[in-house]
């Protein structure tokens, strides 16, 4: 029986335990939340024994063998090197970092002690992308030679997940005073990971730009100033020389949250679409290159990435998205936001 903590009593971390709750062999047997009224609350919602207000409390406890960090991102390199240096395996919501730097530390630190450390990508846990990745690594499109990924949301434009106006969870994503990204950090992260899985190589180099909108008088509502990027765009090109492009913003009018991303080989292509009507994953192979036809892949069910953490730890062998792949992506997300804002050259118009 694996015990595992979670650290944070947020939104995110209701769907931790409630995933962790469901899987065999696992027991949740303990929570941090510094906000009590919130940790009262989220204890007895998810039936959690053991509350802590604090980290070092939990781990002056002790009783426990894994934990699911889902406290802010800012946070979580140094409460994920503690959990390290206590010999705890740990299950990370992303990013594992805030910079690069810092990811590769705590990439070795977890090596090093022989913990099974695992990332939460969310897109890992989709059957279509975990298809498309086996038939572009099997060489079955012959050789990649370009791409186009994009993770599109509206909610700077409409109110279907609520007022972006009003609503702190919301507010913050815009404020980089408040630990955001943009939607680099926000977005970023599973997109560039996404695309270079299905494509089944990493980026070897890129261009990329950013960019922030107005989006309210003097840029800013109360304590939050709007200075986070809103959109981004990376012309890539893979290790296997394959040239494409990732984007992904808060401004796409007309999508809640739609994933597309596409891989061309020189024998075959793969489409992937994620969003309101579900996911799918569609081939163009064989002869139905000459007629551009398309047909749809048959994808089996994969194991979630709470799922996946657990059978590592039962197994002693480490799970994937892990601390080396996260930090891979950070270091491609550091280099957005370092060269993205900087200016393009401007064209003569008639």
């Amino acid at each position: 029986m694996t015990r595992l903590i979670i650290i944070g009593g947020g939104r995110m971390a209701a769907t931790h335990a409630a995933a962790f709750k469901a899987i065999a062999g696992v027991q949740l047997v303990g929570l941090v939340e510094t906000d009590p009224g919130r940790r009262a609350a989220f204890a007895a919602e998810h039936a959690i024994p053991n509350q802590f207000d604090d980290l070092d409390s939990a781990l002056a406890w002790g009783q426990f063998d894994a934990a699911a960090n889902v406290t802010p991102d800012a946070m979580h390199y140094d409460t994920t090197m503690q959990l390290i240096a206590a010999g705890k395996h740990v299950f990370c919501e992303k990013p594992l970092a805030t910079e690069y730097a810092k990811a590769r530390e705590l990439t070795d630190a977890a090596q090093q002690a022989g913990i099974i450390n695992m990332v939460n990508l969310t897109f890992r846990s989709m059957a279509t992308l975990n298809k498309a990745h086996e038939i572009a690594a099997s060489g079955a499109l012959g050789n990649i030679r370009h791409f186009e990924a994009s993770c599109l949301q509206s909610w700077l434009v409409g109110n279907y997940w609520g007022d972006w106006q009003t609503e702190q969870m919301f507010l913050w994503r815009l404020s980089s005073a408040h630990g955001s990204k943009g939607a680099v950090g926000d977005l970023g992260i599973h997109i560039v990971d996404a695309a270079t899985y299905a494509a089944a190589s990493d980026i070897a180099s890129m261009s990329p730009r950013t960019k922030t909108f107005d989006k309210a008088p003097g840029g800013r509502i109360g304590e939050y100033v709007f200075d986070a990027n809103d959109s981004f765009i990376a012309i890539a090109e893979l290790n296997n020389g394959a040239l494409g492009t990732i984007q992904a913003t808060r401004f796409a009018t007309g999508f809640a949250n739609e994933l597309r991303i596409v891989v061309h080989g020189d024998k075959g292509a793969l489409l992937l679409q994620g969003g309101a009507e579900g996911d799918k994953l569609s081939i163009c192979q064989g002869a139905d290159v000459h007629t551009n036809a398309w047909k749809v892949v048959d994808c089996p069910p994969v194991l979630s990435n709470y799922q996946k953490f657990a059978a590592a730890i039962a197994s002693g062998i480490n799970g994937d998205p892990d601390f080396a792949r996260a930090a891979i992506i950070q270091q491609a997300l550091d280099r957005i936001i370092a060269d993205g804002a900087a200016p393009v050259s401007v064209l003569e118009t008639a």
